[in-house]
């Protein structure tokens, strides 16, 4: 008989197998490390995206509320129902879509979830997702988990009438495409789509069998005048696509991680078989705090697009005098700034040394893209009180 000492001591003697990394070429995440060299080196932050702003004290004080009322049990798995009906709600008022709230929409911890839950949900082994770059760097690890392949188109920079080169998307949709993912308005560049990008998409797609992911997080925030293209507006379009958006970025409160997928029912049973293994359910008072305040305050999100577009015309009044170059961005709270005018120094090492030595932190480009970028390209996020914009474009038109 081997005693438990003598199988210990057999284990001890073993070497432990080496560890396969899934994700071998992916490191700390760049938004951590510029904040935490931000922070390190005391330096104004605009390099993360998050608002230096307090949400509506109305909407804390009915988090609150709810907290004190009994709210504080788990959350049915696909959302409080108050929450899922306004969702419904705002998607007919916006968009003209009306949607099912029981079967079609789901509350998830944040997008980056919904937009995980997703990808697992539909990319098996061998398939191919196409992304556009630049491209949130959150796309191809959750690709690459599900057994996927990433395919990378980038898209069009200066006055094109699309800033999706159309050609080339159509070269690398094959047998093995299941998924497009969206972006719009896109972070970091700020693109936005066209009512023709939705129906040029549409007649490329029709006579294939690829879903759609539309990451819509910045869907209030857009310039000029111009409305928000949702992949809910376009009828054949939504009977493929996933539609996903973020509380966090419309109600100052990026910490709190709500946000919510809006798909047709038989995608979203799907969704929900990977989503309730996932997180299962959102925070409870939270959800029930943001389904009062959207009931009351619709005016919220209606007024948002010119709230951020006198933060973007601020910033980019300020760095005008400056030797960056820029094109004013269509949409999101992120500016680019082209420092080629400044420096041939690679934008990894250009954005550490700024956060270094001028004490303003950014996020280089090329680390959302597969290849590097043309230009040599910085993100600043302008999500920001007025003064913190003026001491840091001080310090940026100093270079």
């Amino acid at each position: 008989m081997v005693t438990p000492t003598v199988r210990m001591k057999a284990r001890k003697g073993r070497m432990l197998r080496p560890l396969h990394s899934k994700l071998p070429n992916v490191g700390t995440t760049i938004f951590t490390v510029m904040s935490q060299l931000a922070a390190d080196c005391g330096a104004i932050n605009l390099s993360q995206g998050f608002p230096s702003f307090e949400p509506d004290p109305e909407l804390k004080r009915l988090i609150y509320h709810h907290l004190r009322n009994g709210a504080n049990q788990y959350a049915p798995m696909p959302g409080v129902p108050s929450l899922r009906q306004e969702i419904a709600r705002k998607v007919s008022r916006l968009y003209g879509r009306a949607v099912d709230e029981h079967a079609e929409v789901t509350v998830c911890t944040g997008a980056t979830e919904g937009l995980f839950s997703t990808i697992q949900a539909m990319v098996r082994p061998g398939d191919e997702v196409i992304v556009f770059d630049p491209a949130y760097d959150s796309y191809e690890p959750s690709i690459t988990l599900a057994g996927g392949r990433t395919r990378h188109v980038p898209l069009i920079e200066a006055d094109a009438s699309s800033c999706i080169d159309w050609e080339r998307l159509d070269d690398t949709i094959n047998e093995k495409t299941r998924l497009i993912i969206l972006n719009f308005p896109q972070n970091p560049t700020g693109a936005v789509l066209s009512e023709d990008d939705l129906n040029r998409l549409a007649d490329l797609l029709r006579e294939t069998p690829i879903f759609l992911v539309s990451d819509e997080v910045y869907e209030h925030i857009v310039f000029d005048g111009v409305a928000h293209q949702s992949l809910l507006r376009h009828e054949e379009l939504w009977e493929r696509s996933f539609v996903i958006s973020s509380f966090g970025k419309t109600y100052h409160a990026t910490g709190w991680k709500v946000g919510y997928v809006v798909a047709p029912a038989f995608l979203s049973t799907e969704f929900r078989k990977v989503h309730q293994f996932t997180t299962f359910a959102v925070a409870t008072p939270i959800q029930h705090a943001i389904a009062d305040y959207m009931a009351k305050t619709p005016e919220h999100y209606e007024t948002l697009p010119k709230f951020y577009e006198a933060k973007r015309d601020k910033f980019c009044a300020l760095v005008d005098d400056s030797r960056f170059r820029f094109r004013p961005a269509q949409g999101t709270f992120f500016q680019i700034l082209d420092y080629s005018a400044i420096t041939d120094e690679p934008d990894l090492s250009y954005a550490k040394k700024l956060t270094r030595e001028i004490g303003v932190a950014s996020i280089p480009v090329s680390v959302f893209c597969e290849k590097p970028p043309p230009g040599r390209k910085l993100r600043f996020c302008f999500a920001k009180d007025d003064a913190t914009l003026e001491e840091a474009a001080a310090k940026l038109c100093q270079l």
